[in-house]
């Protein structure tokens, strides 16, 4: 017996996810890492929502904010299932 206990492969989901180049590490990084990497990649994401409204202007704030609409309706449905 050894010390150390490994742990099962991840499914093939969260791997694909945490391949992704960018948002994967953020990802990863706020899943496995220490309590303070949320708040990282918290501040990673709103800067990255800031640079695409510099970039693009309205379209950079209203376009992610839409794409959230169907994502909080799915935590609202899941919420009220219990």
């Amino acid at each position: 017996m050894t010390a150390i206990e490994m742990t099962g492969r991840l499914p093939i989901w969260p791997r694909l996810f945490f391949a992704i180049p960018v948002f994967g590490w953020l990802a990863r990084d706020a899943v496995n890492g220490k309590a303070e990497d949320l708040y990282y990649t918290a501040g990673a994401i709103f800067s990255m929502w800031g640079c695409s409204i510099m970039l693009f202007g309205l379209p950079g704030l209203f376009i992610p904010a839409l794409m959230m609409v169907p994502v909080m309706f799915l935590i609202l449905v899941l919420i009220s299932r219990g």
